[in-house]
């Protein structure tokens, strides 16, 4: 065997990949259900109040690795305030998520280097070949976190617009039964925290920012801006208006929800009508090849059999 390292190193990658898709089958994925059974017996605050006290770690020493790591990398203010923007988008509001993130941007770069100068012996002797691919295994290791972090943020993003609807029924029941638009926003936070932790989490910021002093229409906009949703701003341009010209706020918030179902329903009947196009090349390539095999394979080895053996004859 010319390279045991290299079959060594994919042998391992492979199996590590294995048994992490195992354990999140097995283990991480019923967990989140176990999770929705009770809540914790330590809450948040409690947790909090450990962390203060020094009982319980900040972090793992792979997070305080990286922290050191992507602290010393140099960032303009608004590349930092633009990769802030994203995580807290994504749903990572630590302080410490920006150098985090570019620790492993720099850890991917190093990974996909080592790569890249493993896979140098089995490239062409052509020294601008082998810079490229050098210079392309780094461009992809640098490129790669930022391509998750997008992919998160876009699934996120996708899970508040399909969980706001549910949100504004109850809004809408709970501001018509009598309550304020603030009780009203803290009592949907609290009863979503199952159904739709996420825009749950997002709407008692909200609260919490009310509660700390700060302006219903200012809380509102860092709600939108937090989420990035087009639909969350929407949202949020209807309550600031109908709280500025004092308005009919169940009636707009009713009629915004029937607008987002219907919306919903448009683009069901969107992605149902792309299926028959979508469906023509798996047809074309994959399942009708099958089938003239099993409908014409008899009949064409009855040709090959009989029928040239004759011709062969004949001539």
């Amino acid at each position: 065997m010319e390279h045991p390292f290299i079959l060594c190193t994919c042998a391992f990658l492979m199996l590590m990949v294995l048994l992490t898709w195992v354990g999140y089958r097995i283990f991480y994925k019923p967990g989140k259900f176990l999770k929705q059974l009770g809540n914790p017996v330590i809450t948040t605050d409690r947790r909090q109040q450990l962390r203060d006290d020094g009982s319980e770690p900040e972090g793992s020493t792979l997070v305080t690795v990286l922290h050191q790591i992507g602290a010393h990398m140099p960032a303009s203010e608004a590349e930092s305030a633009s990769l802030r923007t994203e995580l807290i988008r994504a749903g990572f509001r630590s302080e410490n998520a920006a150098p985090v993130f570019y620790g492993i941007r720099i850890i991917s770069t190093l990974m996909m280097l080592i790569v890249s100068l493993m896979l140098d012996s089995h490239m062409p002797p052509n020294p601008m070949m082998k810079v490229a691919m050098l210079f392309f295994g780094c461009a992809a290791g640098w490129i790669l976190p930022k391509f998750c972090l997008e992919k998160k943020v876009h699934k996120r993003m996708e899970v508040m617009r399909l969980s706001l609807p549910d949100a504004l029924d109850l809004l809408v029941v709970s501001v018509e039964a009598g309550l304020g638009l603030d009780q009203a926003i803290q009592h949907v936070a609290h009863e979503l925290r199952v159904s739709h932790p996420q825009l749950s989490e997002e709407m008692s910021l909200v609260t919490l920012e009310m509660r700390a002093g700060k302006r219903r229409s200012d809380a509102l906009r860092n709600f939108a801006e937090r989420c990035g949703e087009p639909e969350v701003k929407k949202l949020v341009a209807i309550l600031i208006q109908n709280d500025r010209f004092g308005t009919s706020m169940g009636e707009s918030l009713r009629n915004h929800s029937d607008f987002l179902r219907t919306r919903r329903r448009q683009e069901a009947e969107e992605r149902a009508g792309k299926v028959g196009v979508k469906l023509v090349f798996p047809i074309f390539f994959f399942i009708l090849p099958s089938m003239l095999i099993v409908a014409a394979g008899p009949g064409i080895l009855q040709v090959f059999k009989y029928l040239f053996p004759m011709m062969k004859t004949v001539g």
